[in-house]
């Protein structure tokens, strides 16, 4: 059973992705092999996952740069807890996302979040320790856990863009929606992880014409 992907390994669950599915076939035979997205597994990188629930990516990449220009590259749970209320404003930190970003730097500092632990858990386990803090639900944790922790049977759950690519790559008159796409979903196990690659690929590659 493969544990977590690398480029390597990524290829080849995309050759039986594509042995097995004429949908993720046609991605990967026109737009290739997708990029790994890997992410550092820390509290940086769950920081930028939070400031993406429901934002544009070049919103939220915007609003980690100038936090990390703020902490001059130290994103870490004490120097998050050090800045003001007004300081995370001008990071673009809207209130709730600071009340999310603060219950996370506590909960780490307190221990009641073990980062570096997570790698020797369960995907289900890593969901229900990282669900613990205030504002991570199952798409911040299927997030962490695919693009940080590299699992590869993950499908982060009301992923909005995957469910837009699904639409346009069946040409639906309707998107499906969070439930609809995980039951869809099933059909890529062990692979999960890889096909929401293929399929954030094909948004991506079909978005710049």
């Amino acid at each position: 059973m493969l544990k977590t992907l690398d480029e390597k390994n990524l290829i080849i669950a995309c050759r039986k992705l594509a042995a097995n599915d004429e949908d993720l076939a046609f991605i990967f035979v026109t737009y290739g092999t997708p990029p790994l997205w890997k992410r550092e597994a820390n509290f940086a990188t769950l920081i930028h996952i939070i400031l993406e629930q429901q934002v544009s990516l070049a919103s939220a990449l915007s609003a980690f740069y100038k936090l990390n220009e703020k902490l001059s590259g130290e994103i870490t749970p004490e120097n998050v807890l050090s800045l003001s209320d007004a300081e995370m404003r001008a990071a673009y930190f809207s209130r709730q996302k600071t009340i999310y970003a603060r219950d996370l730097a506590a909960k780490i500092l307190e221990g009641k979040l073990d980062l570096n632990g997570l790698e020797n858990l369960s995907d289900e386990k890593v969901r229900t320790e990282l669900k613990r803090v205030k504002g991570i639900g199952d798409w911040t944790a299927g997030i962490y856990l695919l693009m940080a922790l590299l699992r590869p049977d993950v499908m982060p759950k009301g992923d909005l863009a995957l469910h837009i690519a699904w639409q346009k790559l069946k040409k639906q008159a309707q998107r499906p929606n969070a439930e609809e796409f995980l039951k869809i979903a099933e059909h890529w196990q062990p692979f999960r992880a890889v096909a929401a690659r293929l399929l954030w690929h094909f948004y991506l590659s079909v978005k710049k014409f």
